[in-house]
């Protein structure tokens, strides 16, 4: 079992002065439920080398034991501070995507070319495509074999528009990923705000927020194992 997991080179939050990137749960509880069943995991991001972390998600009060694990891991932060070039990487070479949220991804995977290519080249060879929280905002300008989104007329979810304006930032964020991905056609749903929820529809795997992440990592294990 291969997986690449993508993560933001993003670190601006919009015009707040404040810092973003990715979202340590959503990466941590993944990497270690893909690693602990024996995936062999490489880390990709726009322009290589350590992704920014948003600050929030390193508080007291965002820590789980995957955070716990990872704060501990020298192996995995130096694996983290050397991540390869989105550029570098081909679908060919992995079983797999998988891509942490945080809001990093609302401005720069959600437009990057190598990204949008590489999801494409997965879908084409019918590997499975992850993403969680606000992660699946790297879908919205992917197309399918028909030219169509990617997303048109299939089950996803991700942060909702409740949750975006519950942490403040629903007037500094691109857009809102619950309108985009219902605006490309997505059958989009959701549960409470924070509620752990994942939506499968084919190939593609779809988390809503952070206490999503390691049931969509574990969902796409079952993939990887049939």
């Amino acid at each position: 079992m291969k997986v690449l997991m993508v993560l933001t080179s993003h670190s601006e939050l919009g015009n707040t002065g404040k810092k973003t990137g990715f979202w340590v749960e959503e990466f941590a509880a993944p990497y270690y439920t893909l690693k602990d069943a024996g995936a062999d995991i490489t880390l990709a991001s726009p322009k290589g080398g350590q992704p920014p972390i948003d600050p929030k998600s390193a508080e007291p009060e965002a820590q789980t034991e995957a955070t716990k694990r990872f704060n501990a891991d020298k192996g995995l932060q130096q694996l983290l501070a050397n991540t390869k070039m989105l550029s570098e990487v081909k679908a060919e070479d992995y079983d797999a995507v998988f891509f942490p949220g945080g809001h990093g991804p609302l401005w720069d995977l959600s437009n990057d070319t190598n990204s949008i290519q590489l999801i494409q080249n997965f879908w084409s060879a019918k590997k499975p495509v992850a993403a969680v929280c606000h992660a699946p905002a790297v879908l919205l300008n992917v197309k399918d074999e028909n030219g169509e989104p990617l997303v048109k007329g299939k089950r996803v979810t991700g942060f909702t528009n409740t949750e975006e304006e519950a942490v403040h930032l629903t007037n500094v964020v691109p857009f809102l990923l619950e309108d985009e991905l219902k605006n490309r056609g997505g059958q989009y749903s959701k549960k409470e705000d924070w509620a752990s929820y994942v939506v499968k529809d084919g190939l593609l795997i779809t988390g809503q927020n952070p206490a999503s992440s390691e049931e969509a990592a574990k969902e796409l294990l079952h993939f990887l194992k049939k």
